[in-house]
């Protein structure tokens, strides 16, 4: 039912629904790009790294096993209960965990090597503000690594889950249910980028897939997940698992019943300060 590849958590996501979505959205969306994006770090020994919106660590575990083991790593998150999870899942990884907010970071200028974030500021309200942000704390030459999601029909299991539950609203979805696919244009992002003070701009559009175990455990997790969900409960509870057995049938016959591997879409954006 979701129009996103994700949610993303607010700064008071419950502890228990932040474990719920880690075990979801962690292997369906995320590991693929976090694998990917790790990809493009190579950073001296003595490099200080920033993650921004690290949420459940997901991303986190691998830039730890990227950069060498003496260069420092912040994760942050305005998510506190998503921090603690991520605490706890790599306890055993060197990282100091910090709350923070990505429109206002709490580090000196000229103070980081990197800044990496992944799948986070479509949801930030004052975007020239948190990118003017990262390009005061990094220093000259620092890298600057962020994805954002690319168009809903770009991301297949999203897109028909989406269709379908579409047809069981009165109303059509507000503005805010399409900001998770909110930064999907190129030309937007290197605006944004540009006059925060930023050069070397590159960005690419990069297709991976989503597996899940069964089309049944997908459509689960993206109806029970969908920013509709509680709208369509409110017309007719019913609803709810006739859209689940839709999708499962949908989702099995476009992309496999067990496993169920379909298409996503990403932005990976580079600059340099």
């Amino acid at each position: 039912m979701s129009n996103t590849p994700s949610i993303r958590p607010s700064s008071d996501f419950p502890q228990e629904s932040a474990i719920q979505y880690d075990e979801f959205f962690g292997p369906l969306y995320f590991e693929p790009y976090a694998i990917e994006v790790v990809k493009r770090i190579d950073c001296a020994p003595d490099s200080i790294v920033l993650e921004i919106a690290a949420g459940t660590g997901r991303v986190t575990r691998h830039i730890r096993e990227r950069i060498p083991p003496s260069a420092k790593l912040i994760a942050s998150d305005i998510s506190g209960n998503m921090l603690a999870l991520a605490k706890k899942k790599l306890s055993h990884l060197d990282i100091d965990w910090q709350n923070i907010d990505a429109q206002q970071l709490p580090f000196d200028d000229n103070s980081m090597d990197m800044v990496i974030c992944c799948f986070a500021y479509m949801f930030v309200p004052d975007k020239p503000k948190a990118f003017a942000e990262v390009c005061r704390v990094l220093k000259p030459g620092g890298l600057f690594l962020f994805t954002t999601w690319d168009k809903l029909e770009n991301n297949a299991a999203s897109y028909t889950c989406r269709c379908i539950a579409e047809q069981y609203l009165e109303e059509p979805l507000p503005e805010s249910s399409n900001l998770a696919t909110s930064m999907h244009d190129e030309a937007v992002i290197t605006s944004l980028l540009q006059d925060a003070g930023f050069v070397e701009i590159s960005i690419e559009k990069v297709g991976l897939f989503s597996v899940s175990p069964t089309a049944k455990e997908a459509a689960n997790g993206l109806v029970e997940w969908g920013p509709v969900y509680e709208e369509i409960k409110k017309r007719n509870a019913a609803f709810i698992n006739e859209i689940k057995i839709r999708v499962e049938k949908e989702l099995a016959e476009k992309f496999g019943a067990a496993p169920m591997i379909a298409p996503i879409s990403a932005v990976i954006s580079q600059a340099r300060k």
